[in-house]
């Protein structure tokens, strides 16, 4: 009998010794990769709108949020062109994230699909109506933190993902030597200067190796091919907004214009 109360007591003992596995949230986290920066992105951002110094995208030439996600769908970066955080419509920080969500969430390392690639499927009757409800953002991750922080490099949606899905144009997949690296959003103006705003950042800061894309240019344009009966003929047109967004859009290489046949 007392041979087993010494064996009985030495397992507890040696099962109490043993390392206990964590529960999950109190795990290490693995270092966050990222594509860009605070910095890269506000200073890039700032050069992109024409409030900033920069060229007109059309539209109403305002102020810009943008956003950046990893490949994993966890904000990286939000920054805003404007010198403090309400010269931009304050809505539009949750639009950017939930824009470089979707760019991210529909792209895949050979075939990008922009924001704006979206509009057409998604609208009643359309192969992807729907899509827009079907990844809810997260309160927790927009709303958190103090206000006096968004925007900054310590903006409480960092290092959080974002959800959501954006159906207009504005965000952008970003694509290194190596493959799809996570996505860019860019909200404050019409969703189709967002979008030319989105095309000269992502260019500028060197991400955009697009492999191919659902336009016929084989990238991730916004195509606007939409006609008088709101039927898109390639399946994933864009309506053309007041400016001459798309005029710019096309000189930029960033959209292709007319009644566009896949």
């Amino acid at each position: 009998m007392g041979e087993r109360i010494v064996i009985v007591t030495a397992a507890i003992l040696a099962a109490l010794s043993m390392p206990q596995a964590l529960n999950a949230q109190d795990r290490p986290r693995p270092a966050m990769s990222c594509p860009v920066d605070h910095d890269q992105l506000a200073d890039i951002l700032k050069k992109s709108v024409k409030p900033g110094g920069g060229p007109s995208n059309g539209g109403l030439d305002n102020n810009e949020w943008a956003a950046v996600v990893n490949r994993q769908g966890v904000v990286c970066a939000v920054a805003y062109s404007g010198s403090k955080a309400d010269d931009q419509w304050p809505g539009s920080r949750a639009i950017a994230a939930e824009k470089a969500n979707t760019a991210n969430a529909f792209s895949l390392k050979d075939k990008a699909m922009a924001s704006a690639n979206l509009y057409a499927g998604a609208q009643p009757g359309g192969f992807l109506f729907g899509a827009a409800l079907s990844n809810p953002p997260s309160p927790e991750t927009l709303y958190a933190g103090s206000p006096d922080d968004f925007g900054t490099s310590h903006d409480p949606m960092v290092g959080k993902p974002v959800g959501g899905v954006i159906v207009f144009g504005g965000g952008l997949a970003l694509y290194d030597g190596n493959g799809i690296a996570g996505a860019l959003g860019v909200s404050g103006d019409s969703s189709c200067a967002d979008h030319n705003v989105a095309w000269r950042v992502r260019h500028q800061l060197g991400l955009d190796r697009v492999p191919a894309g659902v336009s016929p240019n084989m990238k991730d344009t916004i195509i606007y091919d939409i006609g008088p009966d709101g039927k898109s003929p390639s399946g994933f047109g864009h309506p053309k907004c007041n400016g001459k967004e798309d005029q710019i859009a096309v000189d930029l290489g960033a959209g292709v214009s007319g009644n566009v046949v896949r």
